[in-house]
């Protein structure tokens, strides 16, 4: 029998120092839930963050450790604890997920940093529903468990065009979440911090679009799979210095690769775009599957939802509402077409994978006909998998197989 090729998969030196980012992340705030002597607040990964620095708490979001209960496959013996709640089982899995293991008292958080056993406790929770509604829902849960307020955003939905109306309504609401959080912070609202951390979060966002951009050289010195975790600090520590080093190092790093022509992948035959959630339980699988295969998936619209072009020290709360207000995941099927078909050329994709994420319909972009219309307008070929961000009971890795592999073969005779 003839020898199986190794898969070589190029790993980024500087992904140990974004690790290192997380840990004194999390160290911190569980530091801070110790002793109490700093305020904690709970946030979307959307949410308004900035805000909450210039209050001075220390921002946790849960959706972080829910996306690590994916990965380490806790997620699917948790989900059940909080459908017996009543929580059904076709809603966002990071919902459930995450309450499950609070009940259970699971964390994954423990296995990856010693002396941390829980979660850190809120003395605020803050959303917004540019996501979806299950954040507004998740958050409640813990307000009332932990009692404490729960503060937020109601966002719009399917926005063709983000208008003057859009943004005053939501700056508005804002300004409206600063007298409840300066009770809880026990201190007043400094404009200045406010303003630097909008600075700092712009500055984080154009360092990571650059860092995404990369991909776009032949070959890719990065791919999708490499994104999805390289994308904590731009989540976690927007508005923060710590996060702007962390870039700078990583985007070093992918610059000195495409000038050495040096790719992720030992042999890249086949450039795929990613839309949707990534299969977080899955990631390791699907990238020594596509690599396998020649095939490097470089982009997503995924790890793109953390690029704020339209923060503006000058204008803070007015570009804030206009940066959480024009994000993909809110604007209607016309603009994620137009969005979409500008990255399959920027990226100089041969094929798209949308992934259909059970209970992720925010997330999945292809239940209306949006595939079929983008291959019609750029003669680009797609496939769909079934599956879901944490809920590995919703996924065929023999079916997932077949089809990419399958797929695989059509673009090597379109070539």
């Amino acid at each position: 029998m003839a020898e199986e090729k190794k898969i070589v998969i190029r790993r980024l030196e500087t992904a140990k120092d974004l690790g290192k980012f997380m840990a004194k992340y999390y160290y911190e705030l569980d530091e801070a839930s110790k002793t109490g002597k700093e305020k904690i607040a709970w946030c979307t990964s959307v949410g308004p963050a900035e805000i909450l620095r210039g209050l001075g708490f220390l921002t946790y979001f849960p959706e972080t450790h829910s996306a690590m209960l994916g990965t380490t496959r806790m997620a699917t013996d948790l989900i059940p604890v909080a459908n017996a709640l009543g929580y059904s089982p076709e809603i966002c899995s990071y919902l459930t997920a995450d309450i499950g293991a609070f009940i259970e008292g699971v964390t994954p958080l423990a296995k990856v940093f010693k002396g941390i056993e829980s979660v850190p406790k809120p003395d605020v929770l803050v959303y917004n529903t540019n996501q979806c509604r299950d954040v507004q829902d998740w958050f409640l849960w813990y307000g009332n468990k932990f009692n404490v307020p729960v503060v937020g955003v109601e966002s719009y939905r399917n926005v063709p065009e983000v208008t003057e109306g859009h943004v005053t309504g939501i700056v508005k609401q804002l300004e409206n979440l600063i007298e409840p959080l300066e009770k809880v912070a026990g201190r007043k609202f400094d404009m200045d911090e406010f303003k630097n951390a909008v600075k700092l979060s712009r500055e984080c966002s154009d360092l990571w679009e650059k860092c995404l951009a990369a991909a776009a050289s032949k070959p890719s010195p990065l791919t999708f799979f490499d994104g999805t975790t390289l994308m904590g600090p731009a989540v976690v520590g927007r508005g923060t210095q710590k996060a702007l080093d962390v870039y700078h190092l990583l985007l070093d790093e992918l610059n000195d690769r495409v000038e050495k022509g040096l790719g992720a992948l030992e042999e890249e035959q086949y450039r795929i775009y990613w839309d949707g959630m990534p299969v977080w339980g899955r990631l390791s699988m699907h990238s020594k599957l596509f690599a396998g295969l020649k095939a490097n998936v470089i982009a997503s619209t995924y790890c793109s939802s953390w690029i704020f072009s339209a923060l503006d020290e000058n204008d803070p709360f007015g570009s804030m509402a206009r940066a959480y207000t024009e994000l993909f995941i809110v604007r209607a099927d016309k603009f994620k077409e137009d969005y979409i078909k500008n990255k399959l050329d920027f990226f100089g994709i041969d094929g798209v994978v949308y992934h259909d994420a059970r209970t992720c319909p925010n997330n999945t972009n292809c239940r209306y006909g949006l595939s079929q219309r983008l291959q019609e307008q750029t003669d680009i070929p797609f496939v769909t998998i079934d599956g879901d961000l944490n809920d590995l009971r919703c996924l065929s890795d023999e079916q997932t197989k077949t089809n990419i592999e399958a797929f695989i073969e059509q673009l090597e005779e379109r070539k």
